[in-house]
């Protein structure tokens, strides 16, 4: 798999004069239609165009459904392309779609949003949600390639560029203590987005190459992401309340730092620079004493528990993080307790 960050007009059609496929679509949601497809329809073959409605509560098999629909009535065959346009919705069901239509057909991902520039795209995590449950059902399969275009970046409303920005400051956080110092003193306005991708595109690819199916070190990759999974879920289902993916990570990693420091993974420097940095750029998400229960029951399906314990990524120092630490109902508790004071 390549990642060439670039242009799209160059990059594209690169990678379609390097390549020669029997059919072409375009997978993308309502939203990338209008603002991102035109800028790159008149450098595509003649194709067929998928288009969804956007939002995570479209990322369900239902969904894969007119996906796979679409290419059996254009007679795709297996020497055929998707291209997945969009965010991390579009790339995760467009890529699984393509990954199991006819057993697999090949695949590029053009990021549109922070998120899936610095992270979705990236690694080759394919899934859809199911019965309420975040990215149940899926596979690992790397695209052809991931062509990144910051350009994209120009249309996106300031919360979803912040709610990408969430991934941006895990990728500092686990890997890079020097970033991550040098992250913490700017503001959302003030970050260098063209260095920031790169950065975070190249700290995932090192440790996916690793551990492409994520049975030890990527799993760090996850800091942050157990409670704020199980927050993002409970939430879905309440328009007033929901919470977008980066939102819900920015919340896990002051949860999940908290919990580090409790078990002495952490200093407290550290807790209160993690802390008071994502406060200030996200704020606090509102959370009530009776959303504690259902957030720690839905942690119990997190793909990383193992015997029946929820197992979580925590930071060990700046710029480092463990894997596999168990953490119990109780300690999720004072998290989320620790986080709403």
């Amino acid at each position: 798999m390549s990642v060439v960050v670039a242009p799209v007009s160059e990059s594209l059609s690169a990678y379609l004069a390097a390549h020669s496929y029997s059919a072409v679509a375009v997978v993308m949601d309502v939203n990338t239609r209008k603002h991102c497809y035109p800028l790159l329809k008149k450098m595509l073959p003649k194709h067929v165009s998928v288009v969804l409605l956007a939002g995570e509560e479209y990322k369900t098999l239902t969904t894969c459904s007119t996906i796979w629909q679409a290419l059996t009535e254009a007679r795709f065959d297996r020497h055929a392309l998707v291209i997945n346009l969009g965010g991390g919705v579009v790339g995760d069901m467009g890529g699984f779609s393509a990954a199991t239509y006819k057993r697999g057909i090949d695949f590029i991902q053009i990021p549109t949003t922070l998120l899936a520039q610095v992270d979705a795209s990236v690694g080759g995590k394919l899934g859809v949600d199911f019965h309420g449950f975040k990215n149940h059902i899926g596979v690992f399969k790397l695209p052809e390639s991931v062509l990144i275009d910051t350009a994209f970046l120009q249309t996106l409303p300031e919360r979803e560029l912040r709610s990408g920005f969430a991934e941006v400051i895990k990728h500092c956080l686990i890997a890079d203590a020097a970033k991550w110092d040098a992250v913490r003193r700017r503001d959302l306005a003030d970050q260098d987005w063209n260095d920031l991708v790169n950065h975070s595109v190249a700290v995932k690819q090192r440790i996916v190459e690793q551990d492409p199916t994520e049975k030890g070190l990527r799993k760090i990759l996850n800091f942050g992401h157990t409670l704020g999974h199980a927050l993002e879920t409970h939430f879905l289902a309440n328009p007033q309340r929901r919470l977008l993916h980066g939102e819900a990570i920015a919340a896990g990693m002051v949860m999940e730092a908290y919990l580090a420091y409790r078990k002495k993974m952490i200093t407290a420097n550290l807790l209160e620079q993690v802390e008071e940095y994502i406060f200030s750029v996200f704020g606090r998400a509102s959370l009530a004493e009776s959303d504690f229960d259902p957030i720690i029951a839905l942690t119990r399906q997190d793909k990383k528990n193992r015997n029946g314990e929820v197992r979580m990524a925590l930071l060990d120092g700046p710029g480092s993080c463990a894997f596999d630490v168990a953490v119990s109902a109780a300690e999720m508790r004072k998290a989320l307790e620790y986080y709403r004071a």
